[in-house]
């Protein structure tokens, strides 16, 4: 199909108009605003048929035409949904199409579509990137699930190989990339779970020396960075963390150059388009209505993150923070960072062994009231794991150990119910008698 931008910011067409132009619109002037706030502020408001404030929710999966000469020009990429024309929501949707503006806008990006899930948008796109026989360098701090997919569904499936790496080092980056072979350089803007902050600008400069796509995951950090304008070519996230709010959606999205994303839908060649990662559209109306307060969302687990993990170091425990001054990514950190929006909503408790963290989780949610066990993270509750057994446990001891994986390190995604100060008594309460027990000593 052509590649058509999508960004529409003309009126929608009527529809005895199928005969109209099918050429690509500006982009919304969001794409190159610096506040992510300001560019959601900017972007393209749909409304709703009948004139509400609200989009209308497209829930068809199949779109009429007036003409029978229309479907021929869409199924030829002569007119497309940057001229408002639809074939079938596997292809595209408005609904979610309006979702995906607004994520492009968030990340700056020209483009964006959203997907069925986090592990869907990228694995979506590293088999749009790479084929078979292709190289990946990947950081070796990542989610369990994306390491699997790298260390051992690509190699089986479809022969990518991935060389992992210490991004920290970028040395060891520059000499993994294989030029001609290596498609993607791969990594977290903050990982997970270890909150180690990536050198965005240095890593996309050493791989564009080399002809390689830039990728990365920014779920742990929405509004707080933004890695396209720093420098990478590709962001994805997983919405069902922070953007969605409500650990009640799976779903995910690719951001980037409108060439990759087109071609990502194409009919004959498009991993979103054949493999069909399809996102519900009543899902991106419920999504899109949460973007909106997003910003206040994050800057208040930004907030009680920085004030946990201030006191928690100051009784002694072993706290992993960006924020902290101590933390040796801070200062990279602050040169790349939302300012107003902190330093990310998440921190990490070291306890080293799992048998103390497991008895911290447990008297925090049993007897403290002070969050839940569970995996994910950007929910209004605390949500809390030991990383090791639980998000990270498809990874072998050795590569937890050189992503930096303590067996008891307990990852804290922390939520703004309540007050700051009451949350803190309870947290408070559990950490007193986990040290009258003894168990926070080494």
């Amino acid at each position: 199909m052509s590649d058509t931008l999508l960004f529409a910011t003309t009126p929608k067409r009527s529809r005895s108009d199928d005969t109209g132009s099918g050429d690509a619109k500006k982009l919304s002037s969001a794409a190159n605003r610096h506040d992510p706030a300001a560019a959601l502020a900017s972007a393209r408001h749909e409304f709703g048929e009948h004139g509400g404030v609200n989009m209308s929710i497209e829930a068809s999966a199949t779109f009429t035409v007036m003409e029978p000469e229309t479907m021929r020009r869409m199924f030829s990429g002569e007119l497309g949904p940057d001229g408002d024309y639809f074939i079938y929501s596997r292809h595209f949707n408005p609904t979610v199409l309006n979702l995906s503006r607004l994520m492009a806008a968030l990340e700056g990006t020209e483009a964006a579509y959203c997907t069925a899930s986090g592990m869907s948008a990228i694995s979506s796109v590293l088999l749009q990137l790479c084929s078979n026989g292709g190289h990946i360098v990947a950081s070796r701090a990542l989610y369990g699930g994306t390491h699997a997919l790298l260390r051992h569904f690509l190699p089986r499936a479809c022969n990518i190989t991935t060389s992992f790496v210490d991004v920290d080092d970028v040395e060891m980056v520059e000499k993994a990339i294989v030029e001609g072979k290596t498609k993607v350089l791969y990594f977290e803007s903050v990982s997970n779970p270890t909150l180690r902050v990536a050198n965005v600008p240095e890593l996309s400069r050493v791989a564009h020396q080399k002809g390689v796509t830039v990728v990365v995951d920014n779920t742990f950090a929405p509004m707080v960075l933004s890695p396209a304008r720093l420098g990478a070519d590709v962001v994805v996230h997983s919405i069902s963390k922070f953007i969605s709010g409500g650990a009640d959606i799976i779903a995910g999205v690719v951001c980037g150059p409108a060439s990759l994303v087109n071609s990502m839908m194409d009919l004959h060649q498009g991993t979103l388009m054949l493999l069909g990662p399809t996102m519900n559209p009543k899902v991106a109306f419920e999504l899109s209505e949460r973007i909106p307060h997003l910003g206040l969302r994050m800057k208040e687990h930004c907030h009680r993150a920085l004030v946990f993990a201030t006191r928690l170091k100051n009784l002694g425990f072993k706290v992993i923070y960006p924020g902290l001054e101590d933390h040796p990514h801070n200062e990279l950190l602050k040169s790349m960072y939302n300012k107003e929006y902190g330093f990310g909503g998440l921190l990490c408790i070291d306890m080293e062994t799992e048998e103390r963290a497991n008895w911290l989780m447990h008297h925090l949610q049993n007897h403290g009231q002070f969050g839940f066990m569970a995996v994910s993270l950007g929910y209004y509750e605390t949500l809390m794991s030991c990383s090791g057994s639980s998000t990270s446990s498809e990874m072998d001891p050795e590569e937890k150990a050189l992503a930096g994986i303590s067996p008891g390190l307990v990852r804290m995604s922390v939520g703004y119910i309540g007050t700051l100060e009451q949350k803190w008594s309870q947290l408070e309460k559990a950490l007193i008698r986990l040290q009258e027990h003894g168990l926070n000593k080494n």
